[in-house]
């Protein structure tokens, strides 16, 4: 009966929990004025922002109407338990002015996803200050004029997955602003544990890349275009686990080799080493890179012949090998790349004939064959591919088919 009786008090109270369920508690007054004085300290310019479909997310947040909570402004993320700012969207927003230390910004200290990429900050500098917000796993200040030296801090925000720099230039200079000095790349990396999408694209870095890199077992993309790296370039790093997309492209004094690892199968889906100094042979492990659907490793000194077992690359979508020292025949085995759309071996010492399996790859919008000393007929099944845009076979010797 005591049983029964606290099983009739208790289901009422479950009733009405479920009832009338808890409000979502509203934005904190002092993080919706941090907000607020923000946006005040920009204009809005619709040059500010390159992509087509930018507008001015910030326009919309005030404190009045049934919009004064910052948590329903749009580019603002809440946390349902705590009301915390937790997440600032403002990419694309057409943002124009400076950011300095004293920004009520940095009072957002629950912030984890930061993301002010594509606007323009008129060259201000990245403050310290970043260091305050703690609790960052995603951060992106990319394509928005931010310059000089990137700050130590940065360093310190050990919970980053995801850290964007990229592209801080100048469309009318073409010159890169950010650049490392009091922050080396092995403080950087040695801290950020956790990361798993790196860019660095057009930071001005001039470095070696360091060992470190190959421990980063979470690494999913490394993006260290043009900045100025030299040395050799760890081979460790082709082995991450989880790593998918690497580009170190237009670092003229990076060396390396294709990395020849027996028993070995890459998960890299994209490999761009274009205009490097990375040399050596194309291994016969090369198929062993399996689940590629881009690689381009033009304008560097690869010698030797393309592998056969370059055909095991069947994921492949596009495939430049152009400006090498390639010589040889073109293997039979390309034609079992089906789902190849571009298609670049020119300006290399390839000689012999096209192989007569190329036709079959029906995808293909464009083939450059051009400035080699191939030999023979023309297939006659080139002229059936329909997505075919550019063909190029200039400075070749061919028969008529």
């Amino acid at each position: 009966m005591f049983m029964l009786m606290r099983l009739l008090y208790i289901l009422p109270l479950f009733h009405l929990i479920h009832t009338f369920p808890s409000k979502q508690p509203l934005c904190h007054d002092d993080e919706s004025s941090a907000l607020l004085h923000f946006k005040e300290s920009f204009i809005i310019n619709k040059s500010a922002s390159s992509d087509p479909d930018a507008y001015p997310r910030v326009r919309s947040w005030r404190l009045e109407g049934e919009n004064s909570d910052c948590c329903s402004w749009d580019g603002v993320d809440c946390d349902e338990d705590t009301g915390h700012v937790i997440g600032l969207d403002l990419s694309s927003s057409c943002l124009y002015g400076s950011i300095n230390s004293n920004s009520t910004l940095f009072r957002l200290t629950h912030l984890q996803s930061f993301n002010l990429a594509d606007n323009h900050f008129n060259c201000s500098q990245i403050p310290s200050q970043v260091g305050n917000l703690s609790r960052l796993t995603y951060l992106n200040l990319s394509y928005s004029l931010f310059s000089g030296q990137i700050p130590f801090e940065v360093s310190k925000l050990s919970q980053l997955s995801s850290l964007d720099l990229c592209c801080n230039y100048d469309l009318d200079s073409d010159k890169y602003f950010l650049q490392f000095n009091e922050l080396s790349l092995t403080s950087l990396v040695g801290n950020l544990t956790r990361i798993e999408n790196l860019d660095l694209s057009g930071v001005n870095i001039f470095s070696t890349v360091p060992n470190i890199f190959a421990n980063l077992s979470n690494l999913r993309t490394l993006y260290l275009h043009d900045c100025g790296l030299h040395g050799e370039f760890p081979p460790g790093i082709f082995k991450l686990p989880n790593l998918r997309v690497l580009d170190v492209k237009y670092n003229q004094d990076l060396t390396g080799s294709w990395p020849d690892f027996q028993y070995w199968s890459s998960r890299l889906k994209e490999l761009d080493l274009g205009s490097t100094s990375f040399t050596g042979v194309l291994p016969a492990s090369m198929g062993s890179f399996g689940s590629l659907i881009a690689l381009d490793i033009r304008n560097c000194s690869f010698s030797g012949s393309i592998p056969s077992s370059v055909g095991n690359l069947t994921n492949l979508i596009y495939l430049r090998l152009s400006n090498n020292i390639l010589v040889g025949n073109i293997p039979s085995s390309i034609g079992n790349l089906i789902q190849l759309t571009f298609l670049d071996l020119g300006h290399n010492q390839l000689f012999g004939p096209i192989p007569f399996g190329l036709p079959n790859l029906t995808q293909l919008t464009m083939i450059n064959l051009g400035y080699n000393q191939l030999i023979g007929p023309i297939p006659f099944g080139l002229m059936n591919l329909t997505q075919l845009n550019i063909l190029a076979l200039v400075v070749a010797q061919f028969l008529n088919a």
